[in-house]
């Protein structure tokens, strides 16, 4: 039979049951009246009636809304986390909130709604995230939470009940954008928050090292593990932020086995319990400058001493693209992924492994047809770039401090 005919049957089935209601409907009215002028001795037996007559009507009710094409009220539903990967380029940010769009979150939230698996809103699904990135940053190990539509019809908390339920990162992963894919997921209690649920976080900044004194990055990197006063290290929001106290865990530059042109790619990789707004960024600048031989490492203890420094220094955030949220950890979460889903899965990080080194390779013999001659080709590659001067971060302008913009604030209101 063809759709519109199922459609067809369906609808006239719904009109029989709604006129089948009505019919009920008015017995019941007829009974209520019967059992008013009855006497005690009968009243209980035609009450019996009445509820029969009701549970009846209940039925149909409930039979007819179950019937209703595109309604999601009658599905089951569970509390799941989702482990998510996006290459940030093509988004404004993960957060859909700032009215720019497209974000990771928006399109996440439309494979959602186009695959049915969203029941109810975004307000009614209890969602939540494990951090909001910028424009640009990428991640392989955001998480997310909420409710969303499954296949088994009572769950409980302790057990992780999850045979014949839906394959959420393959069903997603059909309809998502190329750069946004699920990796797993994984059944979380309803108290769960992905975002104050969250133990640790971890990023990973790349970088090409040449020219870059490695061990003093390392030596001002170390500095900054511990609990401090992160803000000379971060974009200051004074209206919604009042305590810049984070713990830094630990900080590790590592290789990543890459080089290009005598240039080895390198990796800085900051773990915390929490950051601030545009914190690794910043942190990563201020250690470029000592990686340059610009500032001493020294500088990171003066930007740390909140008495002695209480203006930030202006200076420009690292870009973007290389930041990754690499990981969120978290307690007891173990994240599914099926043998199909993951098989489908790298196949597709493959194929976009593959296009990427396509495109280099289209760069680089763009570069190469730069270079006329060995000579010119040795001399452009080995020559040094006129560096710009550089004006010591004690000695520049200054943000205003915590205490000024609050003042400032209060002014206003």
């Amino acid at each position: 039979m063809s759709e519109e005919g199922v459609i067809s049957n369906l609808q006239s089935e719904l009109e029989s049951l709604r006129e089948r209601v009505k019919e009920l409907e008015a017995e019941n009215a007829k009974l209520s009246s019967t059992i008013s002028r009855c006497h005690c001795s009968k009243r209980e037996e035609k009450k019996l009636m009445v509820d029969e007559s009701r549970k009846m009507i209940s039925k149909v009710n409930r039979k007819s809304t179950e019937r209703l094409p595109g309604s999601t009220d009658h599905y089951f539903r569970r509390f799941i986390a989702l482990k998510v990967m996006y290459f940030g380029k093509g988004f404004y940010g993960f957060a859909s909130e700032a009215q720019m769009d497209p974000t990771v979150e928006s399109e996440i939230f439309k494979a959602l709604e186009k695959t049915r698996l969203l029941v109810g809103d975004k307000k009614e699904s209890q969602y939540s995230r494990c951090g909001r990135t910028d424009k640009g940053v990428s991640s392989v190990g955001q998480v997310i939470s909420l409710f969303v539509r499954s296949r088994i019809k009572e769950i409980r908390e302790e057990e992780e009940h999850n045979d014949g339920e839906f394959d959420y990162v393959r069903v997603l992963n059909r309809v998502l954008p190329e750069d946004i894919r699920i990796v797993g997921w994984c059944p979380v209690p309803v108290g769960f928050s992905a975002r104050f649920s969250c133990l640790s976080r971890k990023y990973k900044y790349l970088f090409w090292s040449k020219d870059m004194n490695l061990l003093a990055v390392e030596d001002a990197g170390k500095r900054l593990v511990g609990e401090h006063d992160f803000r000379n290290f971060c974009k200051m929001d004074a209206v919604n932020v009042h305590n810049y106290r984070r713990r830094i865990t630990s900080f590790q530059i590592s290789s990543c086995d890459m080089k290009f042109l005598g240039n080895e790619l390198s990796a800085i990789e900051i773990n915390g319990s929490a950051f601030l707004w545009h914190q690794v960024r910043c942190i990563v600048a201020v250690l470029f400058m000592i990686g340059q031989g610009l500032e001493s490492p020294d500088i990171i203890d003066t930007l740390l001493d909140i008495d002695g420094t209480a203006r930030k220094p202006q200076y420009a955030m690292a870009p973007e693209i290389p930041l990754i949220l690499l990981s969120c950890e978290f307690e007891g979460l173990n994240f599914i992924c099926s043998s199909n889903a993951r098989q489908a899965l790298c196949e597709h990080l493959q194929n976009e492994c593959r296009t990427y080194q396509l495109q280099a390779a289209i760069f680089h013999e763009a570069l190469l047809g730069c270079l006329p001659s060995e000579n010119n080709q040795s001399s452009l590659c080995n020559g040094v770039a006129k560096k710009a001067s550089h004006v010591p971060l004690m000695s520049r302008p200054t943000e205003p401090s915590y205490e000024e913009r609050r003042i400032k604030i209060n002014s206003k209101t």
